[in-house]
């Protein structure tokens, strides 16, 4: 199995990378999210997801954990394949990906083209409680980031209210008043409910 390459960038799509690494060329599939990174790079090291099926052997490359770990467990759930994954981290940042998997928002998720209503309930499904918390280098790495919208919408659930119902709430909220505290935003995704 081949972890990473770490070579130069012969030539570099949004959608792919020639890597040339001890003579040999590597054709590995990218997400925009890795492009992002590596567009100005002519050489550098790609975290690698190798894989082997019946009809070829397709190699997809990222520029750091965090994205090779959800790209992991996207392609997990039932339906959804290494270029449907590739297509969601190309849709959105990994870390916004995360948060409408753990909010339960289903909305955002079937924004991004391949992903209808039943993939993103079984996302949600399957991936929720494995994404609160991702073990990153000997760290777990909590998704909460405790800011003002979080705080928010978790006081909404635990008032009995839908995840789904209180992240979109939240968001009303916020378009409408910038500067507020989180009682005052909680105040207004109540009127918005």
């Amino acid at each position: 199995m081949i972890v990473f390459l770490n070579g130069l960038y012969v030539s570099k799509t949004p959608a792919y990378v020639w890597m040339e690494v001890s003579g040999v060329g590597y054709e590995v599939n990218i997400s925009l999210h890795t492009y992002s990174q590596i567009q100005h790079m002519d050489k550098g090291k790609l975290l690698t997801y190798h894989q082997v099926k019946e009809d070829g052997v397709s190699l997809y490359g990222f520029f750091d954990e965090e994205e090779r770990i959800l790209f992991m467990h996207l392609i997990s759930v039932s339906g959804i394949g290494a270029n449907t994954a590739r297509m969601m981290l190309s849709s959105m940042r990994p870390e916004e990906i995360r948060q409408a998997i753990v909010t339960e928002n289903e909305v955002v998720l079937e924004k991004i083209k391949g992903i209808g209503t039943k993939s993103a309930k079984r996302l949600i499904l399957e991936l929720k409680d494995k994404l609160i918390k991702v073990k990153l280098n000997d760290k777990i790495v909590t998704l909460q980031h405790n800011n003002l919208e979080d705080d928010a919408l978790h006081a909404l659930v635990s008032l009995g209210i839908a995840r789904n119902a209180a992240y979109n709430a939240v968001q009303k909220a916020i378009k409408l008043e910038k500067n507020v505290n989180v009682e005052e935003l909680i105040k207004l995704a109540l009127k918005n409910i």
